[in-house]
């Protein structure tokens, strides 16, 4: 096949590399950056994107927790469940720990359920807490 194995590896090298690397996700309409600004949704920026959010969510299935981050800042909170899966949650309204909190009820928030390859199965927008989303 091959006559000079450095050829190969560096080849194998190269794809693994192209295949492996998890690149920010292109959305329209949505402001990232007032997004990863508004760390616990403390500020209400996120609420402006919420409609276009909506839209675009389905989008967002199968991609992975890195492309997650890139796109959308580190999640505000994570939570293990059973299968190996996790959860990604970003609160939409001001969440338990901003200063101001409205202490009357659950924030909204998108809930991004990732699978055990860390691949997005679902995106959600709730009030619920990630265990009483069925």
């Amino acid at each position: 096949m091959y006559k000079n194995p450095l050829k190969a590896i560096g080849l194998l090298i190269i794809v693994i590399q192209l295949f492996s690397c998890s690149r920010k996700v292109e959305l329209a309409n949505i402001d990232l950056e007032n997004w990863k600004n508004d760390r616990n949704g403390c500020l209400g920026l996120r609420m402006d994107d919420l409609e276009d959010f909506r839209a675009i969510k389905n989008d967002l299935l199968g991609k992975d927790n890195q492309a997650l981050i890139k796109t959308f800042g580190r999640p505000d909170k994570v939570e293990l469940a059973d299968r190996s899966q996790s959860f990604f949650i970003y609160f939409l309204e001001p969440g338990p720990s901003c200063i101001n909190k409205d202490k009357s009820g659950e924030p909204l928030k998108a809930i991004f359920r990732l699978n055990a390859i860390s691949r997005v199965s679902e995106v959600t927008i709730s009030k619920l807490e990630p265990g009483n989303l069925r």
